[in-house]
């Protein structure tokens, strides 16, 4: 049986090409690997037809990396006027692989690639009918059909119908169309390069805008391209906003440009945006030195104006908040600000619920009031249901004094700063006990209350080193062997700039010192910042390469003269250890 045909004059493996973030959009054509794709087939229908021939030629940037060929075996007669119009006979495919060898070594061949093909809808039709008969997965191959291409760029006074054949002679193809698969699939390769040269002097660089022209893009949305005309090929934030100058969505990218670009092609798929890029009017972008400080900005500017099409980020200030109240019988409650009143606070939560669940973990383990009332130890009253399961000392009663219920209170204020030793062994207990009476719903609430409560002063611990200290200035070498730096003031981005290659970074650091924004400390546990914006910024400082420079004006380089130091920053695990604290913002 003989084996497909793969001639591959690439020196080294083809990059597959993979779209991580929507950042990454604005892909060059010159860096797309294209596979172009023809079959001949034993008639019109890939639910009853099979195939006869795959062909297929590899190219990116104007130059062929690879071929694919192979007769396929069907498994049954070929028509005679196929043979006829082919060239295929029954003898010719006898010896020749079933498609369930075929299609996997052509699936390898095309891996990663955008798949092109003349009349796409045949060609891939039959592809992915064969790979359910053959239970192989198909892959997400995005699909260019020069077809379609060609009706939109080639006028009808050019040839006279938009055939393979046709186009080839236009475009001066090297090689003939003649029904056979490999032959069909060079032509349509001279093809695509000449539909390319034509698309290119209307503007079409990017595979995102080549995409666009064979989707259906509204033309409202194709004509707001000249908003991101003139926007900088830079880091930043951009804003768009409508014709009275609201803000409707605020983003962030590492190209403004690029990223703004992608609203008005066919790689923007969510409605939600199609609607935004319609009432748009404008686009302000907002250069940043770092992409920590676009991130941070962004952060900053939804939270500021608030934009309808934002979804995340708008309501910063609603973060909710376990509280330990200061009274004679202290409670637990769920507030949405810390307050200078001497309380005992844990959070910020993800959410009201995650608080309320945080709570509950409590309240399984200790017999803290839950009632709401303020209550007074000179004045009892009649107890609730809970003193008589025993989930409560009744305080209310007089059963239990100020300081005997101060003594829970104690062990309520140790686990809400994250002594959760003795809470795990609790409830655990408890959900071995629940498991045991096999009420095993009841001891998943207990289990996803105590991972809410664990979260939530989690959090608490690794937000409140860095809102501690005063200054922090950290920097890491860049991708063109310049520097970042940033300087954080209590848990907030108060600064942030850049050096270029080959620079003593010294001077930009003392710079950036002078020059950053004074931040005031804000009540512990909370930072001057959003729990949003501090995680962004340990996550930062914990990326590799990072260097503490100085923590609350603490040089924390070795000692050895001005060379050395600038030579080589301290690494962030060494400066930890000379800040108490600090290590737990791992």
């Amino acid at each position: 049986m003989a084996a497909p045909s793969v001639n591959d004059m690439s020196t080294a493996a083809v990059p597959a090409m993979v779209q991580g973030t929507f950042d990454d959009l604005g892909t060059a054509l010159s860096t797309v690997t294209f596979v172009v794709v023809d079959l001949e087939t034993t008639g019109g229908s890939p639910a009853e037809c099979g195939i006869t021939e795959i062909g297929a030629v590899k190219v990116r940037g104007g130059e062929v990396l690879g071929e694919f060929q192979t007769l396929v075996n069907p498994g049954g007669p070929i028509p005679a006027f196929i043979s006829v119009l082919t060239g295929i006979t029954d003898s010719m495919v006898a010896c020749s692989p079933r498609i369930e060898a075929a299609l996997p070594a052509f699936l390898e061949f095309a891996a990663g690639s955008v798949l092109v093909a003349h009349n796409a809808g045949f060609d891939i039709s039959f592809l992915k009918a064969a790979a359910r008969r053959t239970d192989h997965e198909w892959p997400g191959f995005r699909v260019l059909d020069t077809v379609h291409l060609a009706r939109q760029v080639v006028r009808r006074d050019e040839v006279p119908n938009h055939r393979l054949a046709s186009l080839a002679q236009l475009f001066r193809a090297t090689t003939t169309p003649d029904h056979r698969a490999l032959h069909d699939a060079r032509a349509t390769v001279d093809v695509l390069h000449g539909l390319l040269e034509r698309i290119g002097s209307l503007g079409v660089h990017s595979l995102e805008e080549l995409l666009d022209y064979t989707a259906k893009v509204s033309p409202a949305r194709r004509r707001k391209r000249h908003l991101a005309d003139g926007l900088p090929d830079a880091p930043g934030v951009y804003l768009f906003k409508d014709g009275q100058g609201r803000v409707l969505y605020v983003g962030t990218s590492v190209s403004i440009r690029t990223r703004v670009r992608s609203y008005f092609t066919a790689s923007e798929h969510r409605r939600r945006m199609g609607e935004m890029v319609r009432i748009a009017e404008s686009v302000t972008p907002v250069v940043c030195a770092t992409t920590l400080e676009a991130e941070v900005r962004e952060l900053r500017l939804i939270a500021e104006h608030k934009p309808r099409y934002n979804r995340r980020s708008r309501h910063p200030e609603k973060a909710p908040w376990v509280k330990l109240t200061v009274e004679p019988f202290p409670r637990l409650s769920v507030v949405r600000a810390v307050a200078d009143d001497g309380a005992r606070y844990a959070g910020p939560f993800s959410s009201r619920s995650a608080a309320e669940a945080a709570i509950a973990a409590v309240h399984e383990v200790l017999p803290l009031r839950q009632c709401l009332e303020r209550l007074s130890p000179t004045r009892p009253r009649s107890a609730c249901a809970l003193a008589d399961m025993g989930r409560c000392g009744a305080p209310c009663t007089g059963a239990q004094s100020v300081d005997d219920y101060a003594l829970i209170v104690d062990r309520a204020a140790d686990l809400l700063s994250g002594g959760t030793r003795d809470l795990l062994t609790a409830l655990r207990a408890r959900m071995a006990e629940l498991s045991a009476k096999q009420r095993f719903e009841d001891a998943q609430v207990v289990r996803d209350r105590l991972v809410a409560l664990v979260r939530g002063t989690s959090r608490s611990q690794r937000l409140d080193p860095l809102a501690r200290s005063r200054e922090l200035v950290a920097a890491r070498r860049t991708l063109l062997g310049g520097w970042e730096v940033i300087c954080v003031r209590h848990g907030r981005l108060a600064g942030s700039t850049s050096s270029p290659r080959g620079a003593d970074p010294m001077p930009y650091i003392e710079a950036l010192r002078a020059s950053a924004e004074v931040v005031a400390p804000a009540l512990p546990p909370a930072t001057a910042a959003t729990a949003e914006e501090s995680e962004k910024i340990l996550r930062w400082l914990e990326s590799p390469g990072v260097r503490i420079v100085d923590i609350d004006g603490v040089w924390t380089c070795p000692v050895g003269g001005a060379a050395p130091v600038r030579a080589e920053l301290e690494p962030l695990e060494s400066a930890r250890r000379e800040v108490a604290g600090f290590a737990g913002s791992r």
